[in-house]
């Protein structure tokens, strides 16, 4: 199996992509794990201009000999090459597994809309230096190679498809090209540095778009390194789920387990 990595987003460390190498090496050393160079390059904010960045996913996912596309991690910046992406993929394309999280929803997103691939929410490569990760990263490894169920988020493993995004990343995604159709299917969020007010202006907008209600509920991961509001906003993260959802007619159906952490499970969009 051959799983490339490219960075639609921000660069990652030539240490790290080390670091992660060795552990797929150890873990599945039938595995052909390629960084693409372009991972490592930088440009003001980014892995790359937006030129190279669309040049290396295109080439990955359009690569026959390569079997999934594992983004390295997040940031920002996708959104800004992910049109032209799309427009641009080969049938070698439909036959991959995308992976990732964060950022990279908006690539997840677009590649569910189109109906290209096996796509799914979970561990990045950067996710090696946060506490713990090295757990992280060989979960990510073991569903790709193997589809191992005990990578999955507990309530993904069967019944409603499901999708999962990042709040931030999701709510910016409504009404563009890019929003998937997810009648029908349970919605997982989760996100990371956001005050409490933004998450709660989030879910307005996220509640308030005719798609989204079509879906079979939302569920709520984990909102880490939620800065401080002054004055206090006075609502938990579940308090405002559940606001949110009551006024929209969306049902709340309880926590994930997913979050910007090393305990960020697998969600594969879709029925499993």
């Amino acid at each position: 199996m051959r799983i490339a990595v490219v960075a639609p987003s921000t660069p990652i460390g030539a240490d790290v992509a080390g670091e992660v190498i060795a552990l797929a090496a150890v873990r599945h050393p039938a595995v052909e794990l390629r960084f693409h160079p372009q991972c490592f390059l930088t440009h003001k904010h980014f892995a790359g201009d937006d030129r190279a960045r669309t040049e290396a996913l295109i080439e990955a996912a359009n690569d026959p000999e390569v079997d999934a596309v594992w983004f390295a991690r997040g940031g920002y910046g996708s959104c800004r090459i992910a049109e032209e992406v799309l427009a641009r993929l080969g049938l070698a394309a439909r036959d991959k597994t995308y992976l990732g999280y964060s950022d990279a929803g908006f690539l997840l997103g677009a590649l569910y809309r189109a109906g290209i691939g096996q796509v799914a929410h979970g561990p990045m490569p950067r996710d090696m230096v946060r506490p713990g990760g090295h757990s992280a990263v060989a979960r990510a490894l073991d569903w790709l190679v193997g589809r191992s169920a005990d990578a999955l988020e507990p309530t993904a493993a069967g019944g409603a498809p499901s999708a999962a995004f990042n709040i931030t990343v999701f709510a910016h995604m409504i009404g563009t090209s890019l929003q998937p159709d997810l009648e029908g299917q349970v919605l997982m969020l989760e996100d990371v540095s956001e005050h409490m007010y933004r998450t709660d202006r989030a879910m307005f907008h996220i509640t308030s778009n005719a798609d989204v209600r079509k879906v079979a509920g939302i569920r709520l991961g984990r909102c880490s390194e939620v800065p401080d509001n002054d004055p206090d906003f006075g609502e938990t993260q579940e308090q405002v789920f559940r606001h949110w959802c009551g006024r929209s007619g969306i049902p709340y159906l309880g926590r994930a387990d997913i979050g910007h952490d090393s305990d960020n499970k697998v969600v594969p969009f879709g029925l499993q």
